[in-house]
C-alpha cells in the first residue's frame, strides 16, 4: 500500500477547505492509497524504451489555408441587427460608466 495516511488526507482537506469527518478521513486514506498503488503499477509496466503518451494513437491537427472568402459589407452585416449606430452594432450598456 502507498504511504498515504489519515494525516495526509486531513492536510489536503484543509488546503481544499473541505470538512471531513474522522470516518471520511479514514475511508479516503484507504481509497487514495489504492489509487496511488494503481498508478504506480502502471508506471512500472512501461519500460525505458516506451515513450510517455497521452493517447494510444498519434493525434494530428488538420490545418487549412486561411483564405478570405465572401465578405459582407457593413450594410449587409447590420441589416439584421435590431439597432445600429455609425456602422456598428448598438447594444445596451452593461457597465455604469460616465
Amino acid at each position: 500500500m502507498a504511504a498515504i495516511n489519515r494525516e495526509d488526507v486531513a492536510h489536503l482537506a484543509r488546503l481544499a477547505h473541505i470538512e471531513m469527518s474522522a470516518e471520511e478521513l479514514d475511508r479516503m486514506a484507504g481509497e487514495l492509497a489504492v489509487i496511488v498503488d494503481a498508478v504506480k503499477s502502471v508506471s512500472e509496466a512501461a519500460g525505458e524504451d516506451v515513450p510517455a503518451t497521452s493517447h494510444p494513437i498519434p493525434l494530428n491537427n488538420v490545418f487549412r489555408e486561411d483564405v478570405v472568402g465572401h465578405l459582407l459589407s457593413a450594410e449587409q452585416a447590420l441589416s439584421g441587427a435590431p439597432d445600429s449606430d455609425d456602422n456598428r452594432f448598438k447594444v445596451p450598456a452593461i457597465l455604469d460608466e460616465d
